[in-house]
């Protein structure tokens, strides 16, 4: 199972929007708000990085009022 931390910055006032679809996709294991240069961060994990990257690229990404994201994958055996 490969992991991956999603930072995301959105519209302003879009959060609470943003976050609702994010916890409706399937892989998504943890969402929330936070304080700082970044608006949201999301846990994500799937069976494989290509996954991981398609779900990123194809689902994430496209959600409406999403201006960036930085995502970090983690390291397998540093858990």
């Amino acid at each position: 199972m490969v992991t991956a931390y999603v930072l995301i910055n959105c519209d302003l006032g879009s959060e609470e929007r943003v976050i609702s679809e994010l916890k409706s996709i399937k892989k998504v294991k943890e969402t929330r708000g936070v304080f700082g240069a970044y608006d949201i961060v999301t846990k994500i994990e799937a069976p494989s990085s290509e996954l991981l990257k398609d779900l990123i690229t194809t689902r994430i990404r496209k959600i409406d009022r999403i201006r960036s994201t930085l995502t970090l994958i983690g390291i397998e055996g540093q858990e």
